[in-house]
């Protein structure tokens, strides 16, 4: 796969699609390399008009690490967030952020539209405000505001996703099914074969867990986002499971709430996952919305 040197870092990346088509770039989630956008969905997205670009955050499969920054107490961050304390982090979303302008200016893309989940869809929606000349739509996927006054995630979903990984291979896809089957989404079937595929590929590519604990700080540490996501222009869909253990799905209501005008997709039944028999409305429901846009 390429890689680009941008914002002082690299990043590791991969497209699908022809180049001439409208740019749509996948932001993944905390710990997660690009291969959490299935090549099989990408090609899905390509093929309603699209060039996709997904990529490794930094501190994530290939794209730099942040060894320097040392591995912070989780534990006693979330305490003092709880307190309301500040959170001094390695980096901030913000910096992620400026991450994917700087890839998108080394692809020489002027604009895009935008895709993330879960912590992708907080960095995701920094982009939109942050950099709006550089933003054609944005899609927020199991995300949040940051507002501190929303329900929690489940206590066993929490734990399970905090707890550190093993280093060993086997105990390593073992440990993290157990982790998958708890975020899981309740309406669909368990996809075991593919999430073990998922698990080997993902610790074969670049063991790194230091790094999740690093992103899960620049998450703690970006607050409430509710004012400045208030001042987002670009078009916005929002797409939120109802049956999410990690966000609950009010999460995804008061994020299509803060952001003026946006659309909220529930689709009933997903988790913090994205299934394979979600797909098809996913799909359908970004390419929709891109090309109301376009």
């Amino acid at each position: 796969m390429p890689n680009e040197a941008t914002n002082g870092i690299q990043i590791e990346y991969d497209t699908f699609g022809n180049r001439s088509f409208p740019a749509l770039l996948l932001i993944a989630g905390n710990g997660a390399q690009l291969l959490f956008w299935d090549a099989e969905f990408c090609e899905l997205l390509a093929k309603t008009g699209l060039f996709i670009i997904r990529f490794d955050n930094r501190d994530a499969g290939l794209s730099s690490k942040f060894d320097e920054a040392g591995i912070p107490d989780i534990m006693a961050a979330i305490k003092a967030a709880m307190e309301g304390k500040k959170i001094v982090a390695a980096y901030s979303l913000d910096d992620m952020a400026e991450d994917c302008v700087g890839l998108l200016d080394a692809l020489h893309i002027e604009k895009a539209h935008i895709c993330g989940a879960s912590m992708g869809g907080m960095i995701a929606q920094v982009l939109a405000y942050r950099y709006p000349q550089r933003v054609l739509s944005l899609t927020s996927v199991m995300s949040n505001t940051g507002n501190p006054n929303l329900p929690q995630g489940q206590p066993e979903a929490i734990t399970a996703v905090l707890v550190p990984s093993p280093t060993e291979r086997k105990a390593y896809i073992e440990h993290n099914m157990n982790v998958w089957r708890k975020i899981w989404s309740p309406g669909f079937p368990f996809e075991e074969n593919r999430v073990w595929t998922y698990l080997e590929k993902s610790y074969d590519r670049s063991y790194y867990p230091q790094g999740m604990a690093r992103q899960n700080m620049a998450i703690l540490s970006s607050g409430d986002r509710t004012s400045s996501l208030s001042s987002i222009k670009v078009p916005t869909l929002v797409i939120h499971g109802s049956g999410d253990p990690l966000i609950p799905v009010e999460a995804g209501k008061d994020t299509a709430r803060v952001i003026p005008g946006a659309n909220l997709l529930i689709i009933y039944g997903m988790g913090h996952d994205i299934p394979t028999g979600a797909w098809p409305e996913i799909v359908t429901a970004i390419s929709r919305h891109i090309q109301n846009v376009t």
